[in-house]
């Protein structure tokens, strides 16, 4: 997966927007202002921060241990240090940035749940 194509797919989400308020390197992508994914975009190689259910993160970390490691600058009950470097299939870094959001929405409140659900 490209930056660019890192970035699209987090902006492919219902509300998802591109922040930056730790400076112009580090891209935050948010829903209704709630952190579900932080890269630089310009590093190499390419990691992505990702909100990750605590079971599921001690499993992922222990399956892939170069690759997934606890979040840099961040909860590491709760937050994994992807590397998007082709090591990791796509399909599995796109189903770990969509648990990320899922994770995210869900503690929104009611209210704003609603409102990604409409058309």
């Amino acid at each position: 997966m490209t930056p660019r194509e890192l970035r699209a797919f987090c902006l492919s989400f219902d509300a998802a927007v591109e922040d930056f308020p730790f400076g112009p390197q580090t891209s935050v992508f948010k829903v209704l202002g709630r952190m579900f994914a932080l890269a630089d975009l310009d590093a190499r190689p390419l990691t992505v921060n990702l909100k990750c259910d605590p079971e599921d993160a001690l499993r992922l970390r222990a399956g892939h241990p170069d690759l997934i490691v606890p979040g840099w600058h961040m909860n590491k009950r709760h937050w994994n240090t992807v590397t998007v470097d082709g090591a990791l299939p796509d399909a599995l870094v796109r189903e770990l940035i969509e648990d990320s959001y899922d994770l995210v929405v869900a503690k929104l409140p009611r209210a704003d749940r609603l409102r990604l659900d409409r058309p």
